[in-house]
């Protein structure tokens, strides 16, 4: 009987096996010292080489593959991504501990930069201007092979453009650190100003730029006299002298000759989560740290929605600029603006998924309006639902009884009176993350999509589904995709080509039309905003307390003092708590119901209504102790907040309806509700310090 013919996975699987066992030797022989540090790297090295091909390997194959069916086939190729992940992420620290940041003294005139931290530098600076002067020992580390703990340092030879995507442009004498090396001879790279690519290894020479002019000032003057070596030494002294007085200045380096080399090191002895995460595989080519949760953390808040909601004032800062009055009626005068449309997350398809060693909390997508250049309008989240089943697929909006939750709906609206010729929605696919290991937690970019709202030739787009591209990189990275799916050099047919157009990242997008309601809602809102479309009625309730406070209650238009106005001082916090937004939306909808037609047409009614509902539900509850502070794509807050909101929300009404209250001032003095300290700026609306 022929022997039975072993599938591809089992091969792998003894592939990964034999690593495991040279892993476990290579960490047994370094912990004892049995051999060289730098025969131990050398070792680690070809390890990960072989790890990362085996990874690749296993990532190609499919069920389909397998000569004989296999049970429970994805669930062991998944076991084996792990196994090969745990190995690469020992490989990779046992690399950083093998190789410390930084040049060895082993390597001639590097040494020179190490010094400058030494205590006895001044040592160590003759001994090395000693070096300089003897041509005998510059023959001798001429010839010396590069110590491996500074094979990440290198060279360009010559100028390298990028043909593809992925690929770093590089320029001649450009200082490179070498993340990653591929037995294809396409190594990973990063220059000094932080872009990552990869540049064929032909192109490069080990070892910094500085230390190459420096042996080549060595080479040429091996046969003048002592009086050029002399020069050279003072010069070399001189240049080193400038080093120190660098290092005492950091300052200063951007405009020294050595700030490559400075960027350098700091760039070996600072690694982010983004590099350990990307060495061990976790994160797909394509995805970057997340351009709009950056804006929306250090730019305070002038990227939320409760900085857009605030009246603008005009440019003599003596008059609003986007709320009237309407003189007849009585009720905030409706405002054109050049872009309104209305549009519906649809789903995400083909979106990679991070490797093992993290956990994600959040998948969602942040939106904004985009010219090309610079967020204009407030960002807007909408986190998607998610099913194991289906890990590349995203989708909106699910069907579920009650009030759809503000973070889970898709249907949105964006007003903006821009007149940039380029005006779209941006759209950035991203992944709140946990790291398993050291519990860091960060935020990245899974790819990004942009809806021109209008065509060339400057008329709207009509209203229908669009399958827009997901492009990798950042929105200011052009033609960056999010995983190379096909391999260099590769054949491409049309049935092929047909095939990877299925397995691009989509992001479906439908604009739709809005009945005569709902636009006339949209009018009495701020000329720039982006939001919910099922939270247009609170807003608009908002925008006419707002007016009514500002343009009819004041004493004069100039009159700039505090206004007691609990509502308006804390309706804006609601935009950037959702939660507490789907809270009021319920009280709301429960009173409404409860009002006849007559009083819904009515506006007086309408408004004092809605203050006695805010005070009694929202207002009560931002100013609750047992109300954990929101934090972002935190569950266990997110849990609690939810249970406090509800089990809150059915107190009160419990208690109104036990004695006859109408949601007045009496639920703040009761003893069994517990409330913070009152604070002036709860009660009162600054209009100085919101208005914009």
């Amino acid at each position: 009987m022929p022997p039975k013919r072993k599938g591809p996975l089992q091969l792998v699987q003894r592939e990964v096996d034999e690593i495991k066992k040279q892993v476990d030797s290579l960490v047994k022989d370094v912990r004892s010292r049995r051999e060289p540090t730098e025969e131990a790297f050398r070792r680690c090295q070809e390890l990960q080489m072989s790890a990362e091909k085996t990874l690749r390997t296993l990532k190609k194959l499919t069920k389909a593959d397998e000569p004989a069916p296999v049970g429970n086939y994805d669930q062991r190729k998944l076991e084996e991504e792990r196994r090969l992940q745990n190995n690469l992420e020992h490989l990779n620290t046992l690399s950083l501990e093998l190789s410390p940041p930084g040049p060895s003294t082993a390597a001639g005139d590097v040494s020179k930069e190490d010094s400058e931290d030494d205590d006895d530098e001044d040592s160590n600076d003759d001994d090395d201007d000693d070096e300089d002067g003897d041509e005998d020992e510059d023959e001798k580390r001429a010839v010396k092979p590069p110590s491996q703990s500074d094979s990440r340092i290198y060279t360009a030879l010559s100028d390298f453009k990028g043909e593809q995507e992925g690929d770093l442009s590089v320029q001649r004498g450009e200082v490179l650190r070498i993340i990653r090396k591929t037995a294809d001879g396409w190594w990973l790279a990063q220059d000094t100003k932080g872009n990552r690519g990869v540049v064929p290894k032909t192109y490069l020479k080990i070892g910094s730029g500085v230390d190459d002019e420096e042996d080549n000032d060595d080479d040429d003057q091996d046969d003048g006299d002592e009086d050029e070596n002399e020069e050279e030494s003072s010069e070399e002294q001189e240049e080193q002298d400038e080093d120190e007085e660098l290092t005492d200045d950091r300052d200063k380096q951007s405009r020294a000759s050595h700030s490559n080399w400075s960027t350098v090191r700091k760039a070996l002895t600072e690694i982010d989560a983004t590099d350990v995460l990307s060495a061990m595989g976790a994160i797909p080519s394509g995805f970057r740290p997340s351009t709009l949760n950056k804006l929306l953390v250090e730019e305070g808040v002038t990227y939320r929605g409760s900085h857009h909601i605030q009246p603008k004032l005009s440019q003599s800062q003596l008059s609003f600029k986007d709320l009237f009055l309407d003189p007849d009626t009585g009720r905030v005068r409706a405002r054109q603006v050049r872009t309104c449309v209305c549009f519906t997350l649809w789903s995400c398809r083909m979106i990679p998924t991070p490797g093992v060693g993290v956990q994600v909390l959040s998948r969602h997508v942040r939106l904004c309006a985009f010219d090309g250049t610079q967020v204009l309008s407030n960002i807007h989240t909408v986190r998607a639902t998610y099913n194991s089943k289906s890990p590349k697929t995203w989708s909106f909006s699910p069907r579920m009884t009650g009030i759809l939750p503000t973070l889970l709906d898709g249907d949105c609206f964006l007003r903006c009176d821009s007149a940039s010729p380029d005006l779209g929605i941006l759209f950035e696919l991203g992944v709140t993350f946990i790291r398993n290991s050291t519990g860091e937690r960060g935020d990245l970019s899974c790819g990004w999509a942009f809806l021109k709202l209008t065509d060339d030739t400057g008329n709207p787009i009509p209203n229908r589904t669009y399958e827009l591209p997901v492009n990798g990189g950042t929105p200011y990275e052009k033609d960056v995709a999010v995983e190379a799916s096909v391999p260099r050099g590769s054949p491409a047919g049309v049935f092929q080509q047909i095939l990877q157009a299925r397995r691009q990242p989509k992001l479906i997008v439908k604009l739709k039309s809005a009945n005569s309601r709902t636009r006339t809602q949209l009018s009495l809102l701020p000329d720039t905003l982006l939001h919910c479309l099922s939270c247009i009625h609170l807003l608009a309730l908002h925008r006419q307390l707002l007016a009514d406070t500002l343009l009819m209650d004041r004493p004069t238009m100039q009159n700039a003092d505090l206004i007691c106005s609990p509502i308006l001082s804390t309706f804006p916090v609601l935009l950037d708590q959702p939660d507490l937004l789907d809270a009021l939306r319920g009280a709301w909808l429960d009173a409404d119901t409860n009002m006849s037609r007559a009083q819904k047409r009515d506006s007086s009614v309408l408004k004092q209504e809605f203050v006695k509902v805010y005070m009694s539900s929202v207002y009560f509850l931002l100013h609750s102790p047992s109300l954990p502070c929101h934090r972002w794509a935190d569950p266990p807050s997110e849990e609690q907040r939810a249970r406090v909101i509800y089990a809150t929300l059915d107190s009160l009404k419990h208690a109104q309806h036990t004695t006859s209250l109408s949601g007045g001032l009496e639920v703040f003095v009761d003893p069994k509700h517990s409330h913070q300290a009152f604070d002036v700026t709860e009660l009162t609306f600054d209009l100085l310090q919101v208005a914009r």
